[in-house]
């Protein structure tokens, strides 16, 4: 399954990752490739934590949907892929 992940970075800062459709899920990394790194990981947890408590995986919506947010601007868009199978 793919989760737009939105990355912002500041000048000062790490790479924040913000998970859209998973509120609550957030990562960070030092370099680009570990906060997708980061964000693989922080979604695997909040999935399985989600399903050990009896909770539905919220629905996905697509990346334009979340785009026009103003939460999410001027940050980049990417999608990692996590095997939900592997957690159930």
């Amino acid at each position: 399954m793919q989760y737009a992940v939105v990355i912002h970075k500041d000048v000062e800062s790490v790479y924040g990752v913000t998970v859209p459709d998973l509120p609550g899920c957030f990562s960070s990394g030092d370099t680009f490739e570990e906060a997708i790194e980061s964000a693989h990981e922080a979604i695997s947890c909040h999935l399985e934590g989600l399903l050990m408590d009896g909770e539905p995986i919220p629905p996905r919506e697509s990346p334009e949907a979340h785009q026009a947010s103003e939460h999410y601007k001027g940050g980049i868009w990417a999608f990692v892929n996590v095997d939900v199978s592997k957690l159930e």
